[in-house]
């Protein structure tokens, strides 16, 4: 009797299943209940899939196609670049056209800074400050790339007869924690703050100068003038 009781026991454990395969039955079921539905996400994933890939293309694309006219355009500005004028007038269209029509590719964004100059080389100091302002708005949260568009918004200014405005540029890259075009920005501010008769403060970036920028190409002249401005 405990050998057929044995026995008894042990098929009705065969015939029960394990964790594992109850799982697998479940999820049979439930995808043969929701099988419409199933398809209709499986569908939909696909679907997605190849939208994304799509537009993954399409912008490698228009990356490409931006970065191809914009070195094109730089070709035919350093041929040109003895006449800033000439070239300015040769590319201009050209970047015009990249910044129109692919400006959210990285090729498009960086051709901001690159026309930005050449308008500033040409003279156009109005076009220049448009696009270096365009420019910082893109890369101003950069320290280094920031503070050279501040520096040129600051030349842009000056070249315009804008000291007051110069002023704001360069205040912006002295109180700024990057150290690029730190000693340009308080030797440019020197001279401002001299041609305003304000000693104090053209004494105080010198010294900024002297003490904190020791291997600038300002830093001989900026010692000179702390020194005379201290015998005077």
């Amino acid at each position: 009797m405990a050998a057929q009781r044995v026995s008894n026991e042990r098929k009705k454990e065969l015939r029960q299943l394990d964790p594992l395969q109850r799982n697998i039955l479940k999820a049979l079921d439930f995808a043969s209940y929701y099988k419409k539905q199933l398809l209709y996400i499986a569908g939909a994933v696909v679907v997605v899939a190849i939208v994304f890939a799509g537009v993954l293309t399409s912008f490698k694309r228009s990356e490409n196609s931006a970065s191809d006219r914009v070195a094109r355009a730089m070709t035919v500005y350093r041929n040109l670049a003895e006449d800033p004028d000439a070239a300015y007038q040769a590319v201009k269209d050209d970047f015009q056209t990249v910044l129109t029509d692919y400006g959210n590719t990285d090729a498009g964004r960086m051709a901001l800074v690159r026309f930005a100059g050449i308008c500033m080389e040409a003279g156009q100091y109005d076009e220049a400050e448009k696009w270096f302002e365009k420019a910082y708005d893109v890369y101003g949260g950069q320290a280094g790339i920031g503070n050279f568009l501040l520096s040129s918004l600051g030349h842009v200014q000056l070249a315009k007869n804008n000291p007051e405005e110069a002023v704001r540029y360069f205040m912006q890259i002295e109180t700024g924690e990057s150290d690029l075009l730190k000693d340009e920005a308080r030797f440019i501010l020197a001279k401002i703050y001299e041609a305003r008769q304000e000693d104090s403060n053209s004494r105080k970036m010198y010294d900024l100068i002297a003490r904190e920028h020791e291997n600038s190409i300002y830093a001989d002249l900026a010692q000179s003038m702390t020194e005379t401005v201290a015998v005077q």
